[in-house]
């Protein structure tokens, strides 16, 4: 008797399930429809006396969105700066030797860059 109601329950559980799914797929559908509608005419946006207009209209909003942030962004930058300045004083050892070896194994070529370099700078004084 156990066997059959847990039977029972189960396929409860699972017509639960199937209903909850089609309903959430048919909702999806549904509003993909209507996004579909809802597409831009950019002939009609941008023409002529528009287009100056939606151009100004969009910079604005840029830089609100930028003024907006401002403080967020200074932030981030300060932080780049502090990684990039901590990860150059614990790697030194190894910058220096990676910048050795290449040096050593692009000698002819950097020597050929250099005399370019100071041709072209001696013409320019």
């Amino acid at each position: 008797m156990k066997l059959e109601e847990l039977k029972k329950i189960r396929e409860k559980n699972f017509l639960k399930y199937k209903n909850k799914k089609k309903e959430y797929y048919l909702k999806r559908k549904i509003q993909k429809k209507s996004s579909k509608q809802d597409f831009i005419d950019y002939e009609e946006e941008l023409s002529g006396a528009n287009f100056e207009e939606k151009i100004r209209q969009i910079v604005k909003t840029q830089k609100q969105y930028v003024d907006n942030r401002i403080d967020k962004i200074i932030l981030k930058i300060e932080e780049y700066k502090l990684q990039k300045h901590n990860y150059y004083k614990n790697n030194k050892k190894q910058r220096l030797d990676y910048d050795k070896e290449y040096r050593e194994a692009k000698k002819d070529e950097l020597k050929k860059y250099r005399k370019k370099y100071y041709e072209r700078n001696k013409i320019k004084k």
